[in-house]
């Protein structure tokens, strides 16, 4: 049951091919610009993600294909691999640089000072040093936050309010991710304040998240807060079998969690960021300096709510919190 109308796009399945296209017969397309697009995830779970970013690409005029070329270099989760993918596609050479991600940012900015890039981060791109200024970027970098970092404090209220006892609440955190990893230092700081107990596993990998659950299993808590890390969206139905399994309410970043059946989720809407990347992208090609188009950050955050998974686990959600969220699915 929607509680405020948003615009979401989902990607057709004609989109996997053009992700797959071989670089042989990308080379036998007319001279056109080269888009890079550079992620740390992979191509199989971000489909409806690059669907969006592809749709605002064609409003802006520019189809792939047609009158652009979208070159897809993915890392698997292997944030270790970005760099040598980022200079990839500063050789082919790229007209611009789309990069998901703070470590992707971060390796794209490394690779070139003279190819255009439009990054999107979870991050303060301020404090991780992706830009110098949110309103006036400077140099060959712009793009888009959804500060999913600084949700912290607020998550962490939500998910003591869903539970009558939070006497020990416990997070995971990637610490390959550094969105993951501000985010762990924001609600330690917020559990500090409220004199909430917090216990922090570290997970990067799946079979660490198997080992942090086992660990889970013995320590018991009350709730569980899993922070915003790409590789957690790319194994969502991991964590949200585990999570399952041991019963413990969650919270999570992103409403495809709860979507897919997680019990809770705060944070910026990932369609829209992706699709501000597209038009992003679209402004550098039709001539737009990315030192003049301030870093564009979200304008409302949801608030989604499972309640099938809710009467699972047993939990009465109270009439103020079924207001306050912008979905509930039932």
């Amino acid at each position: 049951m929607r509680r405020r109308e948003f615009v979401t796009l989902i990607g057709g399945a004609a989109a996997v091919p053009s992700m797959l296209w071989p670089l042989a017969a990308r080379a036998q397309q007319p001279a056109v610009p080269v888009v890079g697009f550079l992620s740390s995830r992979t191509a199989t779970d971000t489909v409806g993600l690059a669907a969006a970013f592809r749709q605002a690409l064609n409003e802006v005029g520019f189809v792939d294909g047609r009158n652009v070329a979208i070159e897809y270099r993915w890392a698997a989760n292997q944030a270790d691999q970005l760099p040598a993918l980022a200079a990839e596609l500063v050789g082919r050479p790229a007209s611009v640089i789309a990069a998901f991600g703070t470590v992707g940012a971060l390796a794209a900015k490394a690779a070139t000072t003279t190819i255009p890039i439009v990054f999107m981060t979870g991050d303060d791109p301020l404090k991780v040093g992706i830009v110098a200024s949110l309103a006036r970027p400077g140099g060959n970098v712009t793009g888009v936050t959804f500060v999913s970092a600084t949700l912290g404090t607020k998550r962490l209220q939500l998910l003591r309010s869903l539970t009558a006892r939070s006497e020990l609440i416990a997070m995971l955190v990637d610490p390959s991710s550094p969105e993951s990893v501000n985010q762990a230092s924001d609600v330690a700081d917020a559990a500090r304040a409220l004199g909430q107990q917090l216990v922090v596993l570290h997970a990067g990998t799946a079979n660490e998240i198997d080992l942090a659950f086992a660990n889970l299993a013995q320590r018991r808590p009350d709730a569980l807060l899993i922070s915003g890390s790409s590789t957690f969206l790319s194994r969502r139905d991991q964590l949200i079998t585990s999570v399952t399994r041991h019963k413990v309410p969650a919270m999570y970043s992103h409403r495809e969690f709860t979507m897919a059946g997680g019990l809770i989720s705060y944070g910026a809407n990932l369609l829209d960021s992706y699709r501000q990347a597209g038009f992003y992208v679209g402004r550098v090609l039709r001539g737009d300096k990315p030192a003049d188009l301030p870093v564009m950050q979200p304008t409302r955050f949801e608030l989604v709510l499972n309640l099938k998974t809710a009467k699972a686990l047993g939990l009465e959600l109270s009439p103020s919190l079924l207001a306050l969220a912008d979905e509930v699915i039932e």
